[in-house]
């Protein structure tokens, strides 16, 4: 799982040392393999040398993975099914690096076509004609991957090809192949081919992949092509029951060798090592705001509220780690202004009270049951708190903290919040019995900056709030202010 990068555009250059000519690919004892058996050696031979097969991939070495690499290794096209924010895409593009790093290709072929084995006419005569003095040209496997977001406007002349009129226009007959301009599928030909959302695509263009999944070849309109392709065809879908724009038809479901479900991270410290992996925070975000911000992506994600066809997506704990972060350098930057010159400048930690902004930022992110209209904020609210209680407990459960609740006796209070410094909070507590404490249980060490100490005091006060044990209030200024509970 995780968050899907573009492939780089930088079309690597071959190495000096690889053969030119198809004589000298013959005399470096070079063996023609198809993509199929290509993943499956390059698979094994990682399994045998204990290097990580799919890097980047969170929290399914136990489920999908294992899964995959059968599909692979029985040769298998496949489809993974999940709700949205699984990283299937992310899975789907690791699947080239399987590949081998450069394969050896017949110069200006559209089909990537093996020198060893040509497919089509016109390369066929070629490689006969000029024999072991053919050139060679070499192709990285970060150009063997094509992907296609299935769309209802696709067509097949997208996918498969359509008769090019431009060729037309030159003279050529409607029966010649050359007049063919080919599609995304043929053009990935030699690689892996990806569909994602599947069922968005029209049942008409799903027919079109019938014969590229088993008889291995395409149909053009009229012509009578008969090009074995040698691809690996991946899909991506959520389930059917929830995405009701479309279905995969059962006679392409049939041609997968492999159906596999993918799941959102099964526990809690997946969950923080894929927000500590995809997140670019801009800010220092402390253990334990991520795991407030992990138990809270977790519980929303079982809340009865939520629908859960729709799922919700790991990229809802990433931006939420991402606008924490935010938060944090914009308190830093405000309170810049307003430091002495002498002072050193705030620097960016984020805090628990900085996690209060996620509730309205990404309900967009969320699709609740319909009974709940208008009360998404609330419900978000009532979930963080939750999980900032949980995070408290899990931490700092059995600790003494009386010396955080003397600090409000006698009605004496606490204030903090988005743009109160770390020195102002500090100065309020003072020398507070059990601190050092509370560092440790939270890894701050033990020289911890000022920063971090007061983000500790905050999700102490914040802790002993949320069970009880102490007031809080919000002023009009948006400063929280923490006391006894009257």
């Amino acid at each position: 799982m995780g968050r899907v990068t573009a492939p780089t555009p930088v079309i690597p250059v071959p190495p000096a040392d690889l053969p030119g000519t198809l004589g000298a690919l013959r005399a470096a004892g070079h063996q023609y393999r198809t993509v199929k058996q290509e993943l499956r050696d390059n698979l094994l031979a990682r399994m045998r040398s204990g290097e990580t097969r799919f890097p980047g991939i969170v929290g399914y070495d136990d489920t999908v993975l294992p899964e995959v690499e059968r599909a692979l290794l029985a040769g298998h096209d496949m489809v993974l099914l999940g709700e949205r924010g699984q990283g299937k895409t992310r899975l789907i593009r690791a699947l080239g690096a399987l590949l081998d790093e450069w394969t050896p290709v017949l110069p200006g072929s559209v089909l990537n076509e093996h020198p060893m084995h040509p497919l089509t006419p016109a390369s066929r005569t070629q490689v006969a004609e000029a024999g072991d003095d053919l050139p060679v040209g070499w192709l990285h496997r970060s150009m063997r991957y094509g992907e296609k977001l299935a769309t209802p406007d696709t067509s097949v002349g997208d996918l498969i090809g359509d008769v090019d009129p431009i060729r037309i226009a030159q003279g050529r007959t409607l029966g010649d192949p050359e007049t063919i301009h080919f599609g995304l599928v043929p053009r990935t030909n030699r690689g892996i081919f990806a569909v994602n959302e599947l069922p968005d695509l029209a049942e008409r263009i799903q027919v079109a992949l019938l014969n590229v999944l088993e008889e291995r070849d395409i149909q053009v309109r009229g012509y009578q092509l008969r090009l074995p392709l040698d691809l690996l065809l991946v899909a991506s879908a959520n389930p059917e029951d929830y995405t009701n724009r479309g279905r995969i038809i059962t006679p392409l479901k049939d041609r997968f060798g492999a159906e596999i479900r993918t799941h959102y991270p099964v526990d809690l410290e997946l969950e923080l090592a894929l927000i500590r992996q995809e997140a670019d925070l801009v800010a220092d975000v402390p253990e334990h705001v991520l795991e407030v911000l992990a138990r809270f992506a977790r519980a929303v994600r079982e809340s009865p509220s939520v629908d859960p066809r729709s799922g919700v997506s790991a990229r809802f704990a990433i931006a939420a780690a991402e606008t924490v972060a935010g938060a944090a350098l914009r308190r830093a930057g405000l309170l810049a202004a307003s430091a002495a010159p002498e002072g050193r400048p705030e620097a960016a930690v984020a805090r628990v009270g900085d996690a209060v902004s996620v509730t309205s930022t990404l309900r967009g992110k969320v699709e609740f049951e319909s009974g709940e209209e208008g009360r998404e904020t609330e419900i978000l609210a009532h979930l963080l708190r939750t999980a900032t209680a949980e995070t408290f407990r899990a931490h700092l459960a059995g600790l003494d903290l009386s010396g955080f609740t003397a600090l409000v006796e006698d009605g004496a209070a606490i204030e903090t919040g988005e743009l109160v410094s770390a020195a102002e909070l500090l100065r309020q507590v003072g020398t507070v019995p059990g601190l050092a404490k509370v560092l440790d249980r939270l890894d701050l060490g033990d020289a911890p900056t000022s920063e971090e100490a007061a983000a500790a005091v905050e999700f102490v006060l914040e802790g002993l709030h949320l069970t009880r044990r102490l007031g809080k209030d919000v002023t009009d200024s948006g400063r929280t202010v923490y006391g006894g509970r009257g």
